[in-house]
């Protein structure tokens, strides 16, 4: 029911929106507008509770572990299917965007004010920024990464105590993440309301007119996903844990179309924890812990969008990838990707490092937000999809580490059907 709702209210912003786009009546106009802070208190909301939720329930994913090399070994596992799998992204991106540039119209790039790019890290400052050396002050300013780091390794030390500390300290963390779930599952009953503040005044500025303008780059984006998808992902699903297509997007349908309507993993966390477990058959540990690790750090659907916006824009501006540069354009791609908060749009601030390298005006980020609201519902989608993949995978791979299910009368269930 929820869902339906949330799809509604979806449907009705982008309905309001293009009204007020074709008609520009000023009632319409006035509507979509004011519709505005609904989007933004809502997701306001979300990421108010994103950083205690991720912080609990990796804490008790990992203490639950017991043997630290348990976590050694889950997590290796984990972070090389996540950078395996992120370089094919861009690739396909990439490919994919080549392809669609053949049916483009000709386009005349705008004129662009100059702007610095941030300079982009290199991968042993990338390695040394995971290490905070203030915990709390890496909680302030929203660094997801390494509070993770943080909150592994201290949930590793305290699944190494006696008895009675570690279950303590477990049953706190268990509290915790059931009762933010809880709170996710109340705001996400306000989620038509913020959908519809989302799409109005952003479709009601875009209009027709820029939608079609930019027709190729957004459905040689979502083309560029479904192929990603249909190649990578359900092949291994098949293969390693025997879950055809059909059950699997079943099975996650839930997660997926909240991720869908808010662009928002992270929001739609505790759904892909209850249907892992539920309707895929995942342990505990495993949804509990690459889930949340995943919608921190794993976009394999942003990567592959900022690699087809390299070359649009570079053919936009004119400007040549040679094949000695490709090289470098994947690299850069392949580390911003990692730093792409779980937040709308954010797939395009950051991909300002990777333009700088191939010489694209930054300016041109302002063209790509202008529309990016539809191409990043689907690369959410593909996210929510790949994380889900990865958490699946990861369970047959390391069965044997596996801790007791979620009774069936947990918090956590209980918070699924309210």
């Amino acid at each position: 029911m929820l869902h339906i709702a949330i799809a509604v209210g979806l449907l009705t912003g982008l309905t309001v929106g293009l009204a007020a786009a074709s008609t520009g009546s000023p009632f319409l106009l006035a509507l979509a507008e004011a519709s505005s802070p609904l989007g933004t208190a809502f997701m306001n909301a979300i990421r108010m509770v994103v950083i205690p939720l991720v912080m609990a329930v990796i804490f008790s994913g990992v203490a639950k572990l017991g043997d630290p090399r348990k976590l050694g070994r889950l997590g290796g596992v984990t972070l090389a299917f996540f950078w395996g799998t992120v370089l094919p992204a861009i690739l396909i991106g990439m490919g994919a965007m080549r392809v669609g540039l053949q049916f483009a119209p000709v386009v005349t790039a705008p004129d662009v004010e100059a702007q610095t790019a941030p300079e982009l890290p290199g991968f042993v400052e990338f390695l040394v920024s995971l290490i905070p050396s203030n915990p709390f002050a890496a909680a302030t300013s929203g660094a997801l990464l390494p509070l993770i780091v943080f909150t592994a390794l201290l949930a590793a030390a305290a699944g190494t105590l006696e008895t009675g500390p570690r279950e303590r300290l477990l049953d706190l963390a268990d509290a915790v993440g059931d009762a933010l779930i809880r709170l996710v599952y109340w705001i996400l009953w306000t989620a038509p309301l913020g959908v519809f503040g989302l799409a109005a005044p952003v479709t009601a500025r875009m209009g027709w007119d820029l939608i079609g303008g930019l027709a190729v780059f957004i459905l040689s984006v979502i083309v560029g996903l479904a192929v990603f998808l249909a190649v990578v992902y359900l092949p291994l699903l098949k293969m390693v844990a025997g879950i055809g297509p059909m059950r699997f997007l079943k099975g996650t349908f839930g997660g997926v179309a909240v991720a869908f309507s808010t662009t928002s993993t992270v929001a739609a966390l505790p759904v892909m924890i209850e249907e892992a477990e539920a309707n895929l058959g995942l342990s505990s540990t495993v949804a509990t812990l690459v889930l949340p690790l995943g919608a921190s750090m794993y976009r394999a659907g942003s990567a592959l969008f900022q690699g087809a916006a390299i070359v649009f824009l570079a053919h936009l501006y004119g400007v040549p990838i040679p094949p000695a540069a490709v090289g470098g354009a994947v690299l850069a791609t392949f580390l911003v990707s990692l730093t792409v908060a779980p937040v709308p749009s954010s797939g395009v601030v950051t991909l300002a490092p990777a333009l700088d390298t191939v010489g694209i005006p930054l300016g041109g980020l302002a063209i790509l937000l202008g529309v990016d609201r539809i191409p990043d519902m689907f690369r959410t989608s593909i996210n929510a999809l790949g994380q889900l993949t990865t958490a699946v995978l990861v369970d047959r791979w390391i069965g044997g580490s596996r801790a007791p299910e979620v009774p069936p009368n947990s918090a956590l269930r209980r918070a699924a059907n309210p």
